[in-house]
């Protein structure tokens, strides 16, 4: 039986740059890449839209196991719909850490991330790739950032598409988060203990993506 596929996985909290990261890194090595922050987009999305309580996980769970999600670098399909800017609506962020706490919605949306993981290999970013969907991966990064510079990152990012979104309601979004993400039962957020740490506070994103590629390179994975 052969080995299954090679995996890196990067978490992190909101804002460090996963996204970003996986997608350069996965593009250089010419791999599949898992942006598991969008599928948990989606789901919440989806449940507000049917109006679900985000507090039942059985329902928000049932809801996620009727749709179908496709991928694509910079497209989000849900059922046939191009879904890319729903997803990335600023309440998104607070039902998408909502659900994502919901044991059973994990329960739901695990086998479907394992299918990512395809030859040549995979780059999975989010937030338990390496500690419980990937925990075999080749090499685990936990992407960090000063949480005040990760919410003038998410400023940038919609200040031209949201011309009233507001930094300091971003930064409390972003610390509540984190207080949520951290203190969740099911797969809290933090490093595998075979994670090697980055802090990207004062790094470019191409800077962070050499960073991991210097690692996989260290440790024999990908292309040279």
């Amino acid at each position: 039986m052969s080995a299954p596929a090679p995996v890196i996985a990067i978490d992190g909290p909101a804002g460090a740059g996963k996204g970003g990261t996986a997608a350069l890194v996965a593009r250089h090595l010419g791999w599949h890449l898992l942006d598991s922050g969008v599928v948990y987009r989606v789901v919440a999305l989806a449940a507000l839209r049917r109006r679900a309580d985000l507090a039942q996980g059985d329902r928000v769970a049932a809801i996620a196991r009727t749709l179908d999600i496709s991928l694509q670098p910079g497209t989000v399909t849900v059922d046939g719909a191009d879904e890319t800017l729903a997803v990335r609506e600023p309440e998104i962020d607070s039902a998408a850490s909502k659900v994502s706490a919901l044991p059973a919605v994990r329960a739901a949306l695990f086998d479907m991330q394992r299918s990512f993981r395809k030859p040549p290999g995979l780059v999975a970013d989010g937030r338990d790739m390496g500690t419980v969907v990937f925990p075999d991966a080749r090499l685990k990064v936990f992407l960090t950032a000063g949480a005040q510079e990760r919410a003038r990152r998410r400023y940038r990012q919609l200040k031209d598409v949201q011309p009233g979104v507001s930094l300091r309601a971003l930064s409390k979004a972003i610390e509540e988060r984190d207080r949520r993400d951290r203190s969740r039962a099911a797969s809290p957020l933090a490093p595998a203990p075979d994670a090697t740490t980055i802090d990207s506070t004062a790094m470019s994103i191409d800077a962070v993506a050499e960073a991991v590629l210097a690692l996989a390179r260290e440790r024999g994975i990908g292309r040279p």
